[in-house]
């Protein structure tokens, strides 16, 4: 349904000033003609022949003007402009506003236009003759009575031109900026190069027309000709523009013309908004459709492109003619709707939306399921521009697939590419670029200063790589719970006693303790860290111990992420991890993860501390080869041992894509680098999964241990873990181990080593040193507090 000419409507919020300027622009009309009107009846007997030909010709070609094919008709080229102005050169004012008048009366019937409207048009079109009448009458005079034409006669000819086109189009500029208010300009220069070409070719007709009439009345019809080829040429190229705002595939406007929608609603919701206007709301809906990827592969792309038309069908339906539809390409659909009261009225849209998609669509005889993804954009909450509408309903059709949801509204958490997190991962990008700081003196435990070539730093090809946070899980997630100090007169004893005994810790604490803000990250180191590096903070790698819990040995650490911001402070894990993960970057944050590793596994080699370091790699580093070649590499530079380094992969990397993920570790396994599955509980991965992978041992997930001491169900879900794992024959790691109860719990369970702030917080190298210099096993005794909880009996 095609949409009324807003143009034919009073202004809302502006009568008075619109109504005051149509009276002005009518009084003036009148003021200008009313003389040569007047004597107009006496002079039409004498009118010749010539005159009656231009003046139907005029009314007639009125009846049918050329309107440009388009979803609006906003303008149109009214060929009687050229008859009208022929007959002011060559007979005067009122003949010319004569005829004028009955042809736009003409035109408006035919239009369907406003009789104020239509008036107003007539109006414009007197004064704009009248001011060229003004022109015409400074020169010489008697233009076409007879003889030759001068170029007195020219200028005046092309003066009058000008002043026609100027008054006329100021008139029409001017009432768009009533109409429009502030956004007026925009449109009106934007016409301007069509009006000129268009109202500017028939203007300069008019010359040529008189002069042929001056020779024959015949001749006058055969002007037809040239303004029928005028008329065919505009109206091609205008189709051909309007083709290109539409989708070959679908006939739906494409981008191009979403674009001109969106800024001309944005420009109409601004007023709406600017009264307080309930109804102000705009909204852009972006769909995508889900699984359409998979009929194309396995069925082709004909059929695709019928699923395409199909599923835009349906999506007329819902839409109807109110509202827009496009196709941006691909399985991409958008919609504009206008005049709503906020994000309800939205997602009831999209849900009816999901609703026509959700029946399946037959094709041969063939059912075939295609669900959307819809992410949801708000004009003016949630940007003020197309470009911006558009981005923010990406991000949020993105989040909506993230969800595993159908409808999703933006909301700026939702964003991780905004221009604060673009900033983080250029820094983020300069401090691996930078290096590790250099020149640092590394002591081992015994205090004996490690050889020069293992103190130094990595080459400069080795300045890539991940790190890692928090404590008891993986390196970017890490988060601990707080912990409140001990109890004591002699505050100095208790902390070395604390240290000593990690058990005397949590004597007589309750279970539920209070938080401790996190410890702080990186010391500053001792020498000045490069000038380049400065302004973006330092990356540095913690350690956190894991401890055998039948021996109370630390047969283990795993390595996290800390990087402070000299601006930000401590960067969160979490949101770092989430930056660079969808970028290049992260490939040097894994390799500089590595490289710092290995390097350190040998330094505490050359100090005679042997032990097994952990660290986490992303599903972007399983789906190459690279990240094998890269330990590989570092392991035999650095002479570590193969066993000594253990890579964390979480169960959702598995699941991501199995076939690449098992390529990548089975080379690992092969290079003989362990493997442990992290998160092991939270990633729904099958037995067979755990049966074919080469894997060394499984981390139960955090959020089980932390409650299991409490909840029966956790304690339960713990308990068929760790037997799960033994009966694989796989290590179990339980993360999280906060208190004392859970370590002793985890004991009778069977679990293999314990890992958590029970034990030891996440601490620098040169920490960690100290903390193994002082640290004494501690075995676990049985009791009525190592007994797991039972479900009670339902």
């Amino acid at each position: 349904m095609e949409t009324a000419d807003p143009r034919n409507s009073v202004p809302p919020g502006r009568e008075a000033r619109f109504a005051g300027f149509v009276a002005a622009v009518v009084g003036l009309a009148l003021l200008v003609s009313a003389l040569p009107l007047i004597g107009l009846p006496d002079r039409l007997p004498r009118l010749p022949a010539a005159f009656w030909a231009m003046a139907a010709l005029a009314v007639a070609c009125d009846a049918r003007p050329f309107v440009p094919p388009g979803r609006r008709h906003t303008s149109a080229v009214f060929p009687s402009t050229c008859f009208t102005f022929a007959i002011l050169l060559g007979w005067g004012l009122g003949p010319a506003v004569a005829v004028q008048a009955v042809a736009v009366a003409v035109s408006g019937w035919r239009m369907r236009h406003a009789l104020w409207r239509t008036t107003f048009n007539a109006a414009q079109y007197a004064c704009a003759l009248g001011a060229a009448y003004l022109v015409l009458r400074l020169g010489p005079g008697g233009l076409f009575d007879g003889g030759r034409l001068g170029w007195t006669d020219v200028t005046a000819v092309g003066g009058a031109t000008l002043t026609w086109f100027a008054v006329n189009y100021g008139l029409v500029s001017s009432a768009l900026r009533l109409r429009f208010g502030g956004r007026w300009w925009p449109s009106v220069r934007q016409a301007l190069p069509y009006e000129l070409l268009s109202t500017g070719s028939l203007l300069l007709l008019a010359p040529v027309l008189v002069t042929a009439a001056r020779a024959s009345a015949a001749l006058i019809p055969l002007v037809l000709v040239p303004l029928f080829a005028v008329y065919r040429m505009s109206r091609l190229s205008t189709e051909q523009e309007h083709l290109a705002a539409l989708d070959p595939l679908t006939g739906l406007p494409n981008r191009k013309a979403l674009l001109a929608e969106v800024a001309e609603q944005v420009h109409l919701h601004a007023e709406r908004v600017a009264k307080g206007d309930r109804d102000a709301h705009l909204a852009l809906l972006l769909i995508d459709l889900d699984r359409f990827k998979n009929v194309n592969d396995a069925l082709g792309h004909a059929v695709g492109d019928r699923l395409l038309v199909e599923v835009s069908a349906r999506l007329a339906d819902v839409v109807g003619g109110r509202d827009m539809l496009a196709r941006l390409g691909g399985d991409e659909f958008a919609i504009v709707a206008g005049r709503l009261d906020g994000v309800d009225e939205a997602r009831e849209l999209a849900d009816r939306v999901v609703a026509a998609l959700t029946e399946p669509v037959s094709l041969d005889g063939l059912p075939l399921d295609v669900g959307a993804s819809i992410g949801i954009a708000l004009f003016p909450e949630h940007g003020e521009d197309f470009a911006t509408l558009m981005r923010h309903a990406d991000v949020a059709m993105y989040d909506a697939k993230h969800r595993n949801d159908t409808v999703a509204v933006y909301a700026a958490e939702s964003d991780h590419n905004s221009a604060e997190r673009l900033g983080l991962l250029a820094d983020l990008r300069r401090v691996l670029e930078a290096g590790p700081p250099a020149g640092r003196t590394v002591r081992g435990g015994d205090g004996a200063a490690l050889p020069a070539r293992l103190a130094a730093g990595t080459d400069a090809g080795g300045t890539d790589g991940t790190g890692a946070n928090g404590a008891g899980g993986r390196w970017w997630s890490r988060r601990r719970r707080a912990r409140v100090a001990v109890d004591g007169s002699d505050e100095l004893l208790n902390q070395i006693l604390t240290g000593a005994d990690p058990t005397r810790r949590r004597a007589g604490q309750p279970t539920a303790e209070p938080e401790r803000p996190e410890p702080p990250a990186v010391r500053a180191p001792v020498e000045r860290v490069e000038d380049a590096a400065a302004d973006v903070g330092v990356i540095t790698m913690y350690y956190q111990p894991q401890i055998a819990i039948a021996t109370g040995e630390v047969v283990g650490v795993e390595a996290l992420l800390r990087w402070r911001h000299p601006r930000r402070g401590m960067v969160d894990p979490e949101e770092l991890i989430r930056v660079a993960e969808q970028s290049a970057v992260m490939r040097l944050l894994t390799q500089r993860v590595v490289d710092d590793v290995v390097e350190q596994l040998a330094k505490w080699s050359a100090a005679g501390v042997h032990l097994r370091a952990a660290l986490n790699v992303s599903v972007r580093d399983l789906h190459t080869g690279e990240i094998a070649d890269r330990i590989a590499d570092r392991l035999a530079a650095f002479g570590v041992a193969p066993e000594r380094l253990q890579l964390e992969i979480t169960e959702g990397a598995l699941m991501a894509d199995p076939r690449r993920v098992l390529t990548t570790i089975s080379r690992l396994h092969r290079i003989g680098v362990a493997i442990s599955l992290d998160d092991f509980g939270t990633g729904y991965s099958s037995l067979q999964h755990l049966r074919r992978l080469p894997l060394a041992e499984v981390k139960v997930d955090r959020s089980f241990v932390l409650g299991m001491a409490d909840d029966a169900d956790d304690a339960a879900i713990v308990r068929s873990m760790i037997e799960l794992a033994g009966a694989l024959g796989l290590r179990v790691v339980a993360e999280g181990v906060e208190d004392e109860r859970t370590w002793r719990m985890l004991h009778s369970a069977g679990c293999d080593v314990a890992q958590g702030w029970f034990h030891a917080r996440p601490m620098p190298a040169d920490e960690l040193v100290t903390w193994l210099a002082r640290y004494r096993p501690v075995h676990p005794s049985g009791g009525p507090d190592a007994e797991v909880p039972r479900r009670p009996t339902r």
